[in-house]
């Protein structure tokens, strides 16, 4: 199966674009500092809306500071804080959904009218009113959006539990009285693991749009630190006069939603078993 997803990744090419530019913006975000001419938070009036130069290769913002600099650790900032929602959200979601799809039983119940309960309201309405409780800031926005996208992911994990429990490799498994915590490690999570990488891969643009939407509300990222909607929140006031301030993070984020977006969509081509 390795050597037939890999031919399928490398006969992508979306996928090896896609791919590359993910790797690169990853690399981005680990080495910021390394990538980064200027210090982005430095405040300088004396340059500020400056136009591209050899110290300023994309100009300043109105403040002076180096946009280059600033979305350079606006990749950090925005690519680290959705990596890390994922994954507190797959560290809830992965065992409650098993233990409700492989359990059953009034558990299972109790879980999907919770499910119902928070998925009958806007997912990014939910994370602003969680927000406007618990206040501005990143741990803050981390915690509203890990609260929030728990349950839908959970849900869709119990639903490919539910699948694969009836599995025959499952089911000679129980008839050959293998407890149930060596059926989950051996055979549930190995075989719903690919599925959920995918979704994950498929999901972070959308939980950086999240985030840059509530940042460009206020309510995430505060300054000075760097995020790609609290720049173009601040630029929207400049934008006739230097619209290029919006401009680079608004590309910036296009770029990381649909890059994410395709190699999903690739690993998703990849691993499907129906291509064997």
């Amino acid at each position: 199966m390795l050597k037939n997803v890999k031919r399928q990744l490398l006969s992508h090419k979306l996928m090896m674009i896609s791919s590359m530019i993910v790797f690169f913006m990853t690399l981005l975000a680990l080495l910021a500092p390394f990538f980064a001419p200027n210090d982005p938070n430095l405040v300088d009036i004396t340059h500020k809306l400056q136009g591209p130069s050899s110290k300023f290769p994309l100009g300043t913002d109105h403040l002076g500071r180096d946009i280059l600099s600033r979305l350079i650790y606006g990749t950090r900032t925005s690519l680290g804080t959705a990596f890390l929602v994922m994954g507190l959200t797959m560290m809830i979601s992965i065992p409650l959904g098993i233990y409700a799809g492989f359990r059953g039983g009034w558990g299972d119940y109790l879980f999907m009218r919770i499910c119902d309960i928070l998925m009958a309201f806007p997912s990014f309405l939910l994370s602003l009113a969680l927000i406007g409780i618990l206040g501005p800031g990143l741990v803050n926005l981390i915690l509203a959006m890990v609260l929030v996208q728990w349950v839908f992911y959970a849900r869709v994990i119990r639903g490919m539990v539910l699948s694969v429990k009836e599995q025959n490799f499952v089911l000679a498994a129980k008839v050959c009285g293998t407890s149930r915590l060596v059926i989950v490690i051996k055979h549930i999570l190995p075989a719903i693991i690919s599925q959920v990488a995918v979704l994950v891969f498929m999901d972070i643009g959308g939980v950086v749009l999240a985030i840059s939407g509530l940042s460009f509300l206020g309510l995430g990222i505060q300054p000075p630190g760097a995020e790609w909607g609290m720049m173009i929140n601040d630029s929207k006031q400049f934008f006739r006069n230097a619209p290029s301030l919006m401009l680079y993070p608004g590309m910036m984020i296009l770029i990381v939603v649909v890059a994410f977006n395709l190699f999903g969509e690739a690993l998703r081509d990849a691993l499907d078993l129906r291509r064997e």
